[in-house]
């Protein structure tokens, strides 16, 4: 007996019209699973796309950014006319200076053997100028050979260089408890005081130049020179008096004392310059009362 098929004028046998039955029930399922396995496909390949797009725009601002970086580092400007170092280079090259100043540099003591008389502010202060003083040196071109004589460990000044000093112990400086004249001959050693007669000339790699460690609030004269003295050691001073005058102020006040570190910065630039009018009008303070003379200025170049 025919039977009916479904699409319209169209009959198959029974076996046949029930063949096509399934068959269009497994296509129809086949399609049925399919898109959900496409739809997944798809999202997959999305996800994959955004991610590559994603991590093409991450290299490139890490490209940026080590390119600004290094546009930065080209385009500072040298310091001193040298190439830009690192902190940790120039660390290395300021530690290399020190230690060969050690074995070749101009000698420069700082006798602390004054101390016991000094206040504790006194001593306070004292401890400041030996850390600006040890600054200076550090950024010289040509540092000194520094050493701290009669300097007693434990002391009171000893203690204040620890609290108030950041690496006190590590300063390239020779420490002892020894006076200048147990470490280098008395001819040698001359001894830089305000009360000296004979004016400091020159710098002399031969000879080791001694400061004395003192602040005195109270301004009791010729204390260094009176040190020196009882080394029985040869004195200069400054040559203030040759290349400068008094400036007039509103305070009338002139003074020669200079802390430490002034006295050492002014060395310093002399032993660089050559020329005294440079290293006093560079490093002596205004507020002493006392400028350079015209004259000096004038043949200065």
């Amino acid at each position: 007996m025919a039977h009916s098929g479904s699409d319209a004028g169209e009959t198959w046998p029974d076996g046949v019209s029930e063949a096509m039955d399934l068959l269009r029930i497994d296509v129809g399922a086949d399609v049925g699973e399919e898109r959900p396995a496409r739809e997944a496909a798809l999202f997959s390949r999305n996800v994959l796309r955004k991610q590559r797009h994603w991590e093409r725009q991450l290299a490139a601002k890490k490209s940026k950014r080590k390119e600004e970086k290094q546009r930065r580092k080209l385009n500072r400007e040298p310091e001193a006319d040298n190439p830009e170092f690192s902190k940790r280079v120039m660390k290395a090259i300021t530690k290399e200076r020190l230690a060969e100043a050690r074995s070749t540099g101009l000698k420069l003591c700082v006798d602390l053997s004054m101390t016991d008389g000094m206040s504790d502010k006194e001593v306070s202060r004292l401890a400041g100028q030996l850390r600006r003083l040890y600054g200076s040196n550090k950024k010289a071109a040509r540092p000194f050979h520094l050493l701290l004589t009669d300097l007693v460990e434990g002391g009171r000044l000893y203690r204040e260089c620890l609290r108030m000093n950041e690496g006190f112990l590590n300063y390239m400086i020779d420490m002892t408890e020894e006076s200048c004249l147990d470490l280098f001959p008395p001819e040698t050693v001359v001894y830089l005081t305000p009360d000296a007669e004979e004016a400091l000339e020159t710098v002399d790699a031969d000879k080791v130049y001694v400061l004395g460690g003192l602040v005195d609030e109270s301004i009791r004269k010729t204390l260094s020179l009176s040190r020196a003295r009882e080394l029985s050691v040869h004195t200069a001073r400054l040559p203030i008096n040759e290349h400068m005058v008094k400036n007039n102020n509103a305070k009338n006040f002139h003074s020669k004392i200079l802390a430490i570190n002034q006295v050492f910065d002014i060395l310093l630039t002399f032993s660089a310059t050559g020329s005294w009018t440079e290293a006093l009008q560079a490093c002596f303070p205004p507020g002493k009362g006392y400028a350079v003379k015209a004259s000096f200025t004038r043949d200065s170049p």
